[in-house]
Order: C-alpha cells, then sequence, then structure tokens
C-alpha cells in the first residue's frame, strides 16, 4: 500500500496543475491504509477477546491435552463438543446395556485412510478417520459395514447395541442411518413364511422400523421437526432388545418402544446415506447381551457385576448415557432398603498397575456418590478398588478387556 502511494505521488508530481489532486490522493490513500490497520487490530483483538471469554468459561479451552496415562481403560469416548450430551448423568433415561460384550471397536489402534480391521465390508466404502482428535469410521453414500465375527448368527435373544453417530447441520431427512438385524445388502429380509422384516432407520430427529409379520404391516415411527437443527454433532444412538420387545433411543430421549417384533434378529449392520456428500461417520460401537434383572441376579448370585458404567479415559467421570441403569440400581435399592452393597471397581491390564488400582479406587467412589443423589443413603455401601487384580476375562482382545472394565455390586450380608 506505501509503494503504490509514493508511485502515485511521484506520477503526479511531475504533471502540472495537478498539486490540489495530489493532495487528496495523498489523503484518501493514507486513510484507506488507516482503515485496514484500524481493522486488523479490532480482528485481532476480537480473537484474543474470544480466547479469553471460552478460557473463562471453559477452563479447558486452549490447554494443552495432559500426557494421557498409559492405561486405555474405559477408552469408549464421546464427544463432548456442541450437540452431543451434556456430562450430567441421564437420571430419565431407563436404557441399561447388556452385561457381557460380545463386540466393541474403540479405534483407538486404527491408522487414518485404512479400512477399519474389525468390520467387514458388505458395500460401498468406509475408512478410520481423526474428527476432532476422535478416532470414527466414515462411511460413504450407501455403504454398508458389519462387525468382523465369525458367525452368521451372532446376536442373542436378549442384547443392546450402542453407537455414536454424526449428524449434520442440515434437514433431518437428508441424512439418515440404515439399522439392519439380518444379512446383506436387501432393503428387507423375507422369511420363509412370508414375513418381512426392514431395516431400522434413523435420523436425528427419530426412528423408524416396520415389518409385515402374518401378512399384516406394522409400522412403528417417531420424528420431530424435521428443519436443520442449526448444529453439527454426534448423538448416541441405543437399541434394546428382549426377546420380542425392542427400544430405540436417541441421546436420552426414548425414541421407540415396540412391544412385539415378532421375527429372528440375527446380526448388525450399518448403513449410511445423505442427500449431499456431508460427513457420514460412528464410533464407540457396543454390543452387548443382555442379562436377566439385577435383583435376579442378586438373589442367585448374591452379586451383580457390570460394564455398562462407563467412564470417560483415565477418569472417573461417568458419562451420562450410564444414567439408567445406576437410576435402576438405585430404584432396586430403594425398593429392597434392607440391602446393602459393597461397590467394587476393576479395569483390564493396559497401563500400570498401581494407576489401575488407583483409577478402579475412584471409580467405585465415583458410582457410590452418584447413587447417593439418586437418593440412596451412603451408610448403605462402601467401595473398594482393585486394577487388574481380578480380571474375569482374557486381556487380549478389546472384548475381554471390556468385559474386565466393571463394577461389581457385592451384597454385605448382616451379621
Amino acid at each position: 500500500m506505501k509503494l503504490i502511494l509514493i508511485l502515485m505521488m511521484v506520477i503526479f508530481s511531475s504533471l502540472p496543475g495537478n498539486a490540489q489532486l495530489l493532495k487528496k490522493i495523498k489523503k484518501g490513500t493514507e486513510k484507506a491504509v488507516e482503515n485496514v490497520i484500524v481493522k486488523k487490530s479490532e480482528e485481532k483483538a476480537a480473537r484474543e477477546t474470544g480466547k479469553i471469554m471460552d478460557t473463562i468459561l471453559n477452563p479447558k479451552f486452549g490447554a494443552k491435552d495432559p500426557k494421557p496415562a498409559e492405561s486405555d481403560n474405559n477408552s469408549d469416548t464421546t464427544n463432548q463438543k456442541a450437540g452431543v450430551s451434556s456430562p450430567e448423568i441421564w437420571t430419565a433415561y431407563d436404557f441399561v446395556g447388556g452385561s457381557e460384550v460380545i463386540f466393541t471397536d474403540d479405534l483407538e489402534s486404527e491408522q487414518a485412510g485404512e479400512f477399519p480391521s474389525r468390520w467387514d465390508l458388505i458395500r460401498g466404502n468406509a475408512e478410520n478417520v481423526s474428527i476432532d482428535g476422535i478416532h470414527a469410521i466414515k462411511i460413504d453414500h450407501k455403504g454398508i459395514i458389519t462387525p468382523l465375527i465369525n458367525s452368521n448368527e451372532y446376536l442373542p435373544e436378549s442384547f443392546t447395541v450402542e453407537f455414536d453417530a454424526f449428524f449434520n447441520d442440515v434437514p433431518a431427512s437428508w441424512q439418515k442411518y440404515l439399522i439392519r438385524f439380518y444379512n446383506g445388502a436387501e432393503p428387507n429380509k423375507k422369511f420363509d413364511n412370508g414375513d418381512i422384516l426392514s431395516p431400522l432407520l434413523i435420523q436425528g430427529n427419530g426412528a423408524r422400523i416396520t415389518s409385515k409379520v402374518k401378512g399384516s404391516e406394522i409400522k412403528f415411527e417417531k420424528f420431530g421437526p424435521f428443519g436443520a437443527p442449526g448444529i453439527s454433532g454426534w448423538k448416541h444412538i441405543a437399541i434394546s432388545f428382549n426377546e420380542r420387545a425392542m427400544k430405540v433411543y436417541i441421546d436420552k430421549e426414548r425414541i421407540l418402544n415396540i412391544p412385539n417384533i415378532s421375527l429372528k434378529l440375527s446380526v448388525f449392520s450399518i448403513e449410511a446415506q445423505t442427500q449431499k456428500e456431508d460427513l457420514k461417520a460412528v464410533k464407540n460401537v457396543r454390543i452387548a447381551k443382555g442379562g436377566s434383572k439385577l435383583y435376579s441376579r442378586l438373589i442367585e448370585e448374591g452379586k451383580f457385576i457390570t460394564s455398562s458404567i462407563l467412564f470417560d479415559v483415565n477418569k472417573s467421570t461417568i458419562k451420562p448415557e450410564s444414567g439408567g441403569l445406576l437410576t435402576e440400581i438405585a430404584r432396586m435399592m430403594k425398593e429392597h432398603p434392607e440391602t446393602k452393597f459393597s461397590i467394587e471397581g476393576h479395569t483390564d491390564s493396559a497401563g500400570e498397575a498401581p494407576y489401575n488400582l488407583k483409577l478402579s479406587k475412584s471409580r467405585a467412589e465415583a458410582v457410590k456418590t452418584s447413587l447417593i443423589r439418586l437418593g440412596i443413603n451412603e451408610a448403605r455401601m462402601e467401595t473398594k478398588g482393585y486394577g487388574e487384580e481380578k480380571p474375569i476375562s482374557e486381556n487380549n482382545t478389546p472384548e475381554g478387556k471390556a468385559n474386565n472394565r466393571r463394577v461389581e455390586f457385592i451384597k454385605i450380608f448382616n451379621n
């Protein structure tokens, strides 16, 4: 800008009768330069002010991530950015994850750009990606992936499925995930007796599933507003199936409550669709075998074990989606006020043993604190932590590690 000003002064100074014009041009040019400087200063000040406010409202903003502990215990991370669940526990959430993990994938060891090693491809394409530092699987439009499990029918009579799905800031009908509980890529499954099962359709605003049983079509659906939500982000999807009944949740809301599917659900796959080339991604997929009621297990075994109380990585912060199980435990303790528990935390073998021991103790304490907040008397609970000392599964598979990362509720018998 200064060079232009000098050149213009030289040119016009050599021309007669242009002294007044030169002064005007010089003054205007200097004013333009001044405006540019002021604008850039204002932008810089605004950026700095924004950083300061972010630091005040969120102390973690701008801070370097601390060096992670060596243990990767409970690494099913859930993004806490805009559009995703609050860290508060969902106390009105009644979903309870299955008692035994049969498939899980945190993608921590995967390489970006490669196909996810614990999955199989039915159609299209998929690859590992990192989204704001979060490991995820990006699925192409109409791509279908399924867990790499050596069985054509691995879903038990009672099971739960959980995963996080990314939704863009677009009208709800523009993006969907189709969940098939049958093999292949067909738009529906036709059984030998003529019954038909369609995929479970999940959008950011609701869900739908249809079937045809004994000649009658059955449809269950619930949708909210179809407009763009104004924000992009992850949503937690949870599905529970108990022999014939199905419940579907999006974040903390139960979307579908289906009393009778009456059809065999054998496998699990995810298809992603969008109207545009928007991001389609999933993470933290977890399939678990359903268990009997908590009190029944307590009567039969004197304890119950759960790997469905989830924590932030290397922390004792309980994830919001654990609220359903904690609420059920609190309800059971209120219905049976004579029960007292030793709440015992366990980890897998990743990391250093002393760290895992400390972590397991703090997680057991966090569970106790949550139950106190749900109305349980502190005197009815004590806590212990065993770290990696008492595994119940091998620590050489993701599923084994997930089952070892658990909380046990041991009944205390009165002397």
